[in-house]
């Protein structure tokens, strides 16, 4: 298995990026946060998980061994492959998506493109063991302020992304309502 990769950016594909390493190049399907690693370094270090198939050998590419792992966890999650897995890990921060399993919030995984409600709904519950015990995510008070600000924003109209974004901005020990109000004073 291939667990690393150290070389040069030499350029980017539909499928992933190529990194040069002595010579040869390797396509490497990467997470956007390994892709902006890539593009603005010299040489590069990647951490990377090898996915071997019937037909096919392909390399999966992460910033760091966080990005790594949990991308390994979502693989042991019945219906996860590896692109449904990349799209998880590289859209938002692993500590995010920690939090929302320990939080039981299937509905940040729905928001993203190509998980369905029930595979939302598998990864919490399947990762929820592996990934720690609940005392790693923010106290309950915190986090149902803004699973509620959150859900406010939603009913509005905004996607569960925007509303995340918006809220990150906010001062997260105000009362939910408060929350909302701002982040709406934010976005006009």
């Amino acid at each position: 298995m291939i667990a690393r990769l150290r070389g040069r950016f030499a350029g980017e594909t539909a499928e992933g990026l190529v990194l040069d390493v002595g010579g040869v190049g390797y396509l490497v399907h990467a997470t956007r946060s390994a892709r902006r690693k890539a593009r603005e370094a010299g040489e590069v270090t990647i951490e990377t998980h090898t996915h071997v198939r019937e037909d096919a050998l392909q390399l999966y590419g992460f910033a760091d061994a966080d990005e790594r792992e949990l991308f390994a966890h979502l693989l042991s999650v019945s219906g996860v492959g590896p692109k449904v897995a990349l799209a998880i890990v590289s859209g938002t921060p692993p500590a995010e998506l920690r939090r929302a399993v320990a939080r039981d919030d299937a509905a940040r995984f729905q928001a993203i493109p190509g998980i369905g409600k029930k595979t939302a709904q598998r990864v919490v519950l399947e990762l929820k063991e592996k990934l720690g015990s609940p005392a790693e995510a923010p106290e309950a008070s915190s986090a149902d302020r803004d699973l509620v600000a959150r859900e406010a924003l939603v009913e509005l109209g905004w996607s569960v992304v925007e509303a995340e974004r918006a809220l990150a901005l906010v001062d997260p020990e105000l009362p939910a309502e408060e929350r909302v109000r701002l982040a709406l004073r934010e976005a006009a």
